[in-house]
């Protein structure tokens, strides 16, 4: 129902920025998975790529099978990273998220708020910078 589960960024006097932007980047993503229609229904995860190209940020997307949406907003100066990198801290975004979903005392549809998942965020976030 697009309204967020889980947003974290830093620095954090830009989080309304960012909070715009990964808004404006989910109609990017359902343009993208209806644009490839069913041909993808079969896979178990869809990494749209990147969405687009700000002149001070790269956005990102993902999706699981179950339509979780995962918009990452990176650095534009950050030339270091490449698309399988993106797409390999999109898989232990959602494997976290996977072990989250399998707890029994959290209610699906709630923010998260795991240590773990704070955990596991903030090492990728301190590895992309």
């Amino acid at each position: 129902q697009n309204y967020p589960l889980y947003i974290r960024s830093v620095p954090t006097e830009n989080e309304l920025k960012f909070h715009y932007t990964v808004h404006t980047s989910l109609d990017v993503v359902d343009e993208k998975i209806s644009a490839m229609g069913k041909a993808l229904v079969d896979q178990r995860e869809l990494y749209l790529g990147l969405l687009y190209p700000t002149e001070d940020y790269k956005v990102y997307g993902y999706v699981t099978n179950s339509k979780v949406k995962f918009v990452m907003v990176v650095d534009s100066s950050n030339t270091a990273l490449r698309d399988n990198e993106i797409r390999s801290m999109f898989r232990k975004l959602h494997n976290s998220y996977t072990d989250i979903m399998c707890n029994p005392f959290y209610n699906p549809g709630d923010r998260i708020q795991s240590r773990a998942f704070d955990t596991m965020v903030n090492s990728m976030m301190m590895q992309v910078c």
